[in-house]
């Protein structure tokens, strides 16, 4: 809009030279003021019907003063770019009836500023065009950045997933082959102790075999240790409530997850035992038709919300065992329970990260 007007005011100037020049009446001031009027109109409306309604009007007051022709070029300057385009041609016409009246170089700049008009719209025109595009483009790159940007994250999140579950993966075929192979000779070797201290009568050699076979089950012990260890490192609970929520075919079930860490170990199996507890509670005693489970992170502690939208509730929290089963585990982490039974069940959960 603001090429539009400077294009206008260049016009404006180009007209006024030519009217001062050749009118000098009393109200002179009037053309000037009318035309001025009628463009900015236009301007303002930026409407099809206004700009048809406004350059008739300019028409006929051609037709009855010809002070007005000499700002044709102002009023061509927007219905040349009207979508009827030969339109604008119509306001050359008074031209012909006072041709008699007015200089033939009167003419001339008349016509030619009329096409001066034309190729600052056009200019304009061009310019919006080249802007508008400019501006898609830009709003184009950007979305395709923003795009790329989450799909890259995505990809980084999906490989920290699969690089955590590879080693996970890892841990647990580690802790398999240890229990499978090192400890089934470790126990061999103690059986066959075992079976020499019972044949052999010698004290001495008797003696030394004990103390073989202790450090042999200390090792045993030792191993069994790491390996359970390991096995309970390798949980993931993402991986084992999303197959638990595979595995409820009871009714429909939609599960939200959204921790960036995998909790600490007795977090973890608590939040699993819980979510298995529930969700067999809803088996056993609700009628619902759609289940949710929510897991969120905050700062300073974790939520597990459980949701289902049964209508035959028959809560008692001091006789229900299952209950009495989430209330202790969530005891045992430091955490809170909060249960509400409006519109369905619901269980929500919050525990802190760090455990006294």
């Amino acid at each position: 809009m603001s090429n539009r007007l400077i294009d206008k005011v260049i016009i404006l100037f180009i007209c006024l030279s030519i009217y001062l020049h050749n009118v000098a009446n009393t109200y002179l001031i009037v053309p000037i003021l009318i035309c001025v009027f009628l463009s900015s109109i236009i301007s303002y409306r930026d409407n099809g019907k206004v700009l048809i309604i406004l350059s008739m009007c300019f028409l006929i007051l051609c037709f009855f003063n010809s002070d007005y022709l000499f700002f044709i070029p102002l009023m061509c300057y927007d219905l040349i770019s009207y979508k009827i385009k030969w339109l604008w041609l119509f306001l050359i016409f008074p031209i012909l009836i006072y041709s008699f009246e007015i200089s033939p170089s009167s003419i001339f700049l008349i016509l030619a500023y009329t096409f001066i008009s034309y190729i600052l719209n056009y200019r304009t025109k061009s310019y919006e065009h080249i802007k508008k595009n400019y501006y898609y483009i830009s709003d184009s790159a950007n979305e395709l950045s923003m795009k790329f940007e989450n799909k890259n994250r995505e990809l980084l999140e999906k490989q920290d997933y699969e690089v955590n579950l590879a080693t996970l993966g890892e841990r647990n075929r580690i802790a398999r082959d240890i229990h499978d192979n090192v400890g089934h000779l470790l126990s061999r070797c103690i059986l066959q102790i075992g079976a020499l201290l019972a044949i052999n009568k010698d004290e001495n050699i008797n003696l030394n075999l004990r103390l073989v076979k202790d450090t042999l089950s200390e090792a045993m012990d030792s191993i069994r240790s790491s390996v359970h260890d390991l096995h309970e490192d390798a949980v993931d609970l993402q991986v084992e409530i999303q197959q638990l929520v595979d595995n409820f075919k009871f009714c429909s079930i939609k599960l939200d997850y959204d921790l960036e860490s995998n909790p600490i170990k007795k977090i973890r199996y608590s939040f699993i035992s819980i979510t298995k507890e529930a969700l067999s509670n809803i088996i056993k005693h609700s009628n619902a038709t759609e289940v949710s489970i929510f897991l969120r992170e905050h700062p300073s502690l974790y939520q597990l919300v459980i949701h289902d939208n049964g209508s035959n509730i028959k809560y008692n929290s001091e006789n229900g065992i299952g209950i009495k089963n989430i209330k202790d585990r969530i005891a045992s982490i430091n955490g809170s329970l909060n249960i509400s039974t409006d519109n369905g069940f619901r269980i929500f959960i919050s525990v802190p990260k760090k455990l006294d």
